[in-house]
């Protein structure tokens, strides 16, 4: 009984670790004498290449696999051939993926104001 208490203490204090490094990491902290620049002289390729990868993988191609794949995980779930953790893992990131503009302006408006 006491090595299992010793175990479950471990885990304990590291998913509690685990969340002091993401709240630390999405604090927001004041910058202070940093001059806000829209794009870094001699960034244009880095800058062009970047919206062609966001707009590959939010655009329509990304959308049709995606309803492809929600569509073949309800499926296969529907007829008791997938895990059911599997199956939400795989919908919630297809949220993530379509929703992370909208996650992190939130995020930056939380941070400015």
């Amino acid at each position: 009984m006491i090595r299992y208490v010793e175990i479950s203490r471990r885990k304990l204090g590291g998913v509690f670790g685990a969340f002091a490094g993401i709240f630390a990491a999405l604090a927001p902290v004041g910058a202070h004498a940093q001059a806000v620049v829209n794009d870094p002289a001699g960034s244009g390729p880095i800058v062009a290449a970047l919206g062609w990868l966001q707009g590959t993988l939010l655009g329509n191609v990304a959308t049709a696999v995606a309803v492809m794949a929600v569509a073949a995980v309800g499926f296969m779930m529907l007829t008791g051939r997938m895990n059911w953790r599997f199956g939400a893992t795989v919908i919630i990131g297809v949220f993530i993926l379509f929703g992370a503009g909208a996650i992190v302006s939130g995020i930056q408006q939380a941070a400015v104001g």
